[in-house]
């Protein structure tokens, strides 16, 4: 697996993470939500130097000038609740994409620590021999994210796969160069220290989907 860790060097993205996780900001669920997005934007801009790109001639209004544009087909696929926000981030920037949502969850059939995952709700655009992105703000355990790519192979043979977190644990990194394919590109925003007893990331920031959405039941 190919791994971009995006906030090694000082930019306006650490800004965004700082805000994120900061409990006294993080509260304003409009301004979480919208850093999530630009988070997004700035992840999909730096994904964006691994693409193709075609030459093209466009007109101006006093001659032709040559360009590029993006030559691959992209699939931006979120999963559920928490990857809404991210996902118009990188709407935003690769407008021509096509989209898929998919729900994962802990499912803790012993009401204790104990889960698995369980993947229900899925909506997605065709992903043969496309770009296949796929989106979520928090890696933990790696568990949904790979429950979501095995299901999300069974509809297709992407071209190429990029999976897009914003803060992930080592472990959660670990398991996906176990389960993923050898040519994923894995793109951090964030390295974190570790997940604590209950599988959630140290320091964190909490609950994304609850913190964009509010609590759940």
């Amino acid at each position: 697996m190919q791994i971009h860790y995006l906030s090694e060097n000082n930019s306006v993205l650490n800004h965004f993470l700082g805000q994120i996780r900061n409990v006294n900001v993080q509260k304003d669920s409009m301004r979480f939500r919208r850093n999530i997005e630009r988070i997004g934007e700035i992840m999909a801009y730096e994904l964006s130097k691994n693409l193709h790109y075609a030459t093209i001639e466009i007109q101006t209004p006093l001659g032709i000038k040559k360009t590029t544009e993006i030559a691959d087909q992209l699939v931006l696929c979120s999963i559920l609740r928490a990857g809404l926000t991210m996902h118009l981030g990188f709407l935003n920037y690769f407008d021509s994409a096509e989209n898929g949502f998919i729900s994962a969850y802990r499912h803790h059939p012993n009401n204790d620590d104990y889960f698995d995952i369980l993947v229900e709700y899925q909506a997605i655009a065709d992903i043969e021999n496309k770009n296949l992105l796929l989106l979520d703000p928090m890696l933990a355990t790696g568990q949904s994210i790979v429950a979501v790519f095995n299901k999300l192979m069974e509809k297709g043979t992407p071209k190429e796969i990029h999976v897009a977190v914003i803060i992930a644990a080592p472990e959660g990194i670990a398991y996906l160069e176990e389960h993923l394919p050898d040519s994923c590109h894995l793109w951090v925003a964030a390295l974190d220290e570790k997940l604590n007893d209950k599988k959630y990331i140290v320091p964190g920031l909490g609950d994304a989907g609850d913190l964009a959405y509010g609590n759940k039941l």
